[in-house]
């Protein structure tokens, strides 16, 4: 589809692949199932949804916080570390987008030349390829 390295999973995303895949995209969907896909997932995306579940945002996720490491693995993504390279890109942003998260996984698919997995139209203001 593109001359990306991979697929970088939105946060949202991993929750509705997980518990309602029905909110996803078809092309999003399929990129999913796809054996030849490499999916990553961010390690802010793990804190995010820690923090959200330790904040009682995100009751679905119940016990399975816990491994969140396995569920990835048990679905073939992988995780993506974040770097200084990552932190520098994020932080050079414009203000006009606040969200830490959001600046993280935008720095991270453009560093790495990866396709962000994201409905939020948002991301699109920042120099990275999405797919919805």
């Amino acid at each position: 589809m593109s001359n990306s390295a991979g697929y970088l999973l939105d946060s949202h995303a991993l929750l509705w692949w997980w518990f309602d895949p029905d909110r996803l995209s078809s092309a999003v969907r399929e990129t999913l199932i796809d054996p030849t896909s490499s999916i990553l997932v961010s390690a802010a995306s793990v804190w995010e949804l820690s923090l959200k579940h330790h904040r009682g945002k995100l009751p679905e996720l119940g016990d399975a916080i816990a491994d969140l490491q396995g569920l990835m693995q048990a679905d073939g993504f992988v995780g993506l570390p974040i770097t200084a390279a990552h932190g520098l890109r994020a932080g050079a942003y414009p203000q006009s987008h606040r969200d830490p998260f959001d600046r993280i996984l935008a720095a991270q698919a453009e560093v790495e030349r990866l396709v962000l997995l994201t409905a939020d139209s948002q991301l699109s203001a920042f120099p990275c390829q999405t797919l919805w």
